[in-house]
């Protein structure tokens, strides 16, 4: 499946193979060939092999980690190289599309800008499932019983586009890890999040969250329907973080060490809003 073998491959087909449109595979091609020929322009005077992958399939075998979450090993099979190289390909694209800056997330600064065009963001978090830590149980997620690392985004109700995301241990509360974060948003702009974020009027006064029943103040109709309206509104929410979660490095059961998580959860981010874009 190197690309020699899917170039021809219709738009639709391309996509749904790697994840990543062609109009967009060529704009990532064309930022690691600059990178590329930084570097050998840099280290002109050193000898070696030449390479064995081209640009596109370094980039493919990229794709095929984050989108299939397969393992190094049986993507070094493919491409008929060691895996300790794929290792270092991986690593090496990754690093270069997240400086460069066109597959990167907005960041959250750009929520205190008065011109920062969002009207309504929403806040909400979602688990990815690790593997069990071997010295310590401090990242269990007690709620379904299981170790994950817990990732709380911000999205554009109107775009669909992640603004920025925040990392923590899996147990760590919704709230508290907003708190944490120090997400600041424009006072003009409105904040959309479910009930785990009870508190956050006193930190945004120009935000909404559903009311919760209790036994001695049940829900009235007139707040079932603002309820409703709240879950309307977060639809786009729950669409951006589903966009992501086609990575199945995201969703599935994440193998390897969690200091580069967050710069892969942002790589994916990067490449879901750099596609909402068209």
């Amino acid at each position: 499946m190197k690309y020699e073998n899917t170039k021809e491959y219709p738009c639709g087909k391309f996509r749904r193979m790697r994840g990543m449109k062609r109009k967009m595979f060529e704009k990532a091609v064309e930022i690691l060939n600059a990178k590329h020929a930084a570097e050998h322009a840099k280290n002109a005077r050193k000898s070696g092999r030449k390479p064995k992958l081209c640009i596109q399939d370094k980039l493919l075998a990229t794709l095929e980690y984050l989108r299939e979450y397969r393992t190094m090993a049986h993507i070094a099979a493919s491409y008929g190289v060691a895996e300790s190289s794929i290792h270092a390909t991986i690593g090496w694209v990754e690093n270069t599309l997240v400086k460069d800056g066109t597959f990167s997330l907005p960041g959250k600064k750009v929520l205190l800008k008065e011109a920062g065009g969002y009207d309504v963001v929403l806040v909400d978090a979602t688990e990815t499932p690790i593997e069990r830590p071997k010295k310590t149980a401090e990242v269990l997620l007690w709620q379904e019983k299981r170790h994950a690392v817990k990732t709380q985004v911000a999205v554009c109700s109107r775009s669909w586009k992640i603004i920025c995301a925040a990392f923590a241990n899996g147990k760590r509360h919704d709230f508290r890890l907003f708190r944490e974060s120090r997400v600041r948003i424009a006072p003009e702009v409105g904040l959309m999040a479910d009930t785990g974020y009870q508190g956050i009027a006193k930190m945004h006064a120009n935000s909404e969250l559903p009311r919760k029943r209790s036994k001695r103040n049940p829900l009235t109709e007139e707040d079932r329907r603002r309820n409703r309206a709240i879950s309307s509104g977060r639809v786009s929410n729950e669409r951006a973080i589903g966009f992501v979660k086609h990575f199945r490095i995201v969703s599935e059961k994440y193998r390897t060490r969690r200091r580069r998580f967050g710069l892969r959860f942002d790589l994916v981010a990067g490449i879901c809003n750099y596609e909402l874009s068209y």
